[in-house]
């Protein structure tokens, strides 16, 4: 497939840019993307959370009351689970929810995720650019021309530009990564995803393996 170039003012360059049909026009798989956004997901959590067991809680280790003749249950420990202030059972214990997925699942739901939006018409491709130094104004400017100012977006980039990324840094809802840093979720989270010409060569090799 085809989609034109356009300049950082907005305008059509004159020329094309083809879109490999093996990475933006395949048969989405919802499957592969389902376990990549989820891997990824589970990545971001921390898992730090704990909750006293028993045998953490402070507390006196005498029997609390005599084995018989009380009338209740027998009772040992004034940090058991069944009193208020006891230890709890089963509590939440540090972990890690990550789990591994192959690499060519992943591709697979990179490609899918590429697919989907390329379908939906909502992928840009502009020319190359940088900014002389670092300013947001700059890259607001841009946004304005390409009509996605005010629209969740994600900007892959070809090699590492600081300066682009340094303007977009205090923008809501805007994201700039390298061609090797595009993810399922990146993807799909975003409204619109604008391409450098310089990344489509890096999206192509890294998913067409």
């Amino acid at each position: 497939m085809e989609v034109a170039v356009l300049d950082i003012k907005g305008k059509e360059t004159g020329r094309k840019a083809k879109l490999s049909d093996s990475v933006f026009a395949i048969e989405p798989n919802d499957h592969a993307v389902y376990l990549d956004v989820k891997q990824y997901l589970a990545n971001q959590r921390q898992g730090t959370h704990k909750a006293k067991e028993r045998a953490e809680i402070t507390g006196s280790t005498r029997k609390i009351k005599k084995q018989k003749g009380t009338g209740t249950a027998r009772a040992g420990s004034i940090k058991s689970p069944i009193f208020k202030g006891g230890g709890r059972v089963f509590g939440p214990r540090p972990r890690n929810y990550g789990f591994k997925l192959n690499k060519n699942l992943k591709r697979l739901a990179r490609k899918s995720a590429l697919s989907i939006k390329a379908k939906g018409e909502s992928i840009y491709v502009i020319e190359d650019f940088s900014f002389d130094a670092p300013k947001t104004k700059s890259m607001i400017d841009v946004l304005k021309a390409l009509g996605i100012q005010d629209k969740k977006s994600l900007i892959v980039l070809g090699d590492s530009n600081k300066n682009v990324y340094l303007s977009s840094r205090n923008l809501k809802g805007l994201e700039v990564v390298n061609s090797s840093e595009l993810s399922t979720y990146g993807i799909l989270n975003a409204k619109n995803i604008v391409l450098l010409e310089g990344s489509l060569e890096g999206i192509e090799s890294n998913l067409s393996k």
